[in-house]
């Protein structure tokens, strides 16, 4: 019997729907049927070691990865409702494929070379706190700055204490809470927090750098990682709350901030605010290299917030810096995510360190500086659940990643100035602090 070719038309358009439906389904703006096609080619390229060791290998891995392992972890209900959703969800999944050698070392050292060797991340730190910075109001944003900056100092000053007396509590005395504990998830993450730091405690002590590095990581780990879920559940918990700002910092602001006009991508200007990022990045590159003892990006919100100030930036640049870095961070936060967790949340560190007075005094941290940040937040002028996460939160994670991965994880990417501010400045003066504790407590 021979097919009628009306039924063989019916049955393509039939396939043709389905596909259509499938497509519909977008993974960060790309269809499941390209994107599913993408990922075949990344798995190919990655197990026949054909992916490159270059910023175009980086960027294919990380942002397939980054994009459809937020898009699970922002649809599975635990992660979604309790667990900080699509953030905790790519970093975990990406470190538990480094931990279980399912994802090759070549791919980690080419998305760690792209991330820190390369620098994307300070690309990605300067255009998000120019972009945010330059999009606030001037006078909202230096009323915001000067009552910010004092909860933050604050709340860490008031959180090493408590940590240091739970420290006494459990049994693992004041001395060590605050060197081991306190210092470091507050000393602004890696690069620029623990490592000084271990250098300081190993002059001090007359000991070698590495040993004590190893002690400190797995609090910074841990640390990120519990702050990157209760920023999360803190958005989610008090989503309908008064003391919730939702992105706007400063109380009784939200409607000025609201009527901000909305920005029209242009294609020139792209490339302007590119630059004009980038030149603040060398400003506080080059101050930090005359006056090393103040972090790099302390002298790029300072100087971004000076030019804001007196309004030495025509509106066109402004608004160029602004649309550049809503490109990035709509494009790349997921792969940044991704990055972190092949590249530096190294799980057998964290779990080599797992005891429970360190899961205690660092949830002791969380739950502190939380605490102490919404309430003095509230009595500056400020939101308590913004200052919950960006003063408080912020300061307990892994630096540049950690602020990114906790404001990701609470829908406050606009915020990332202030979490710097704090984050910078903040875990500067702990350094000095350290100093001066590590010679009558070690």
């Amino acid at each position: 019997m021979m097919n009628h070719p009306h039924s063989s038309h019916i049955g393509t358009t039939n396939v043709k729907e389905e596909i259509g439906k499938l497509d519909r389904i977008r993974i960060s703006g790309i269809g499941l049927i390209a994107y599913a096609f993408m990922a075949v080619l990344l798995i190919i390229a990655i197990s026949t070691k054909t992916l490159p060791n270059t910023m175009i290998g980086a960027i294919f891995a990380l942002v397939l990865m980054g994009h459809v392992f937020y898009y699970l972890g922002a649809h599975l209900p635990i992660f979604r409702s309790y667990l900080g959703g699509g953030s905790v969800f790519t970093i975990l999944l990406t470190a538990i494929l480094v931990a279980t050698n399912v994802m090759p070392k070549y791919v980690v050292t080419t998305a760690s070379g792209f991330i820190n060797g390369m620098d994307f991340l300070g690309l990605y730190i300067v255009s998000l706190i120019a972009s945010s910075l330059f999009k606030m109001d001037r006078k909202m944003l230096l009323k915001a700055a000067v009552r910010f900056l004092p909860v933050a100092f604050i709340s860490m000053a008031l959180t090493a204490v408590v940590i240091g007396i739970v420290g006494v509590i459990i049994g693992v005395g004041f001395n060590y809470a605050i060197l081991y504990i306190a210092m470091p998830i507050m000393a602004g993450g890696v690069g620029a927090g623990i490592v000084p730091l271990s250098g300081i405690y190993a002059h001090a002590m007359g000991v070698g750098s590495a040993g004590i590095l190893s002690k400190l990581f797995p609090t910074v780990i841990l640390g990120n990682l519990l702050a990157i879920i209760s920023a999360g559940l803190i958005s989610r918990i008090f989503k309908d709350s008064k003391g919730n700002g939702h992105g706007e910092i400063l109380r009784g602001e939200r409607e000025e901030a609201a009527a901000a006009e909305e920005i029209k991508p242009d294609y020139v200007q792209l490339g302007v605010g590119l630059m004009i990022a980038v030149m603040f990045f060398m400003i506080g590159t080059m101050l930090n290299k005359v006056f090393p003892g103040i972090n790099a990006y302390a002298f790029i919100i300072l100087s971004i917030v000076l030019t804001k100030a007196f309004g030495l930036l025509p509106k066109y640049y402004e608004d160029s810096v602004i649309m550049f870095g809503q490109v990035i961070v709509k494009n790349m936060t997921h792969a940044l995510l991704a990055g972190v967790g092949l590249s530096l949340l190294d799980m057998h560190v964290l779990l080599a360190a797992l005891s429970w007075q360190f899961v205690v005094l660092c949830l002791v941290s969380i739950v502190a500086i939380s605490l102490i940040s919404a309430t003095l937040g509230k009595l500056f002028g400020l939101y308590p659940v913004e200052a919950a996460i960006t003063a408080g939160l912020a300061n307990n994670s892994m630096g540049g990643t950690g602020n990114v991965a906790v404001l990701a994880a609470s829908e406050r990417m606009n915020l990332i100035a202030f979490a710097q501010m704090g984050n910078r400045i903040g875990g500067a003066l702990i350094l000095v602090v350290a100093g001066i504790l590590v010679t009558f407590m070690k």
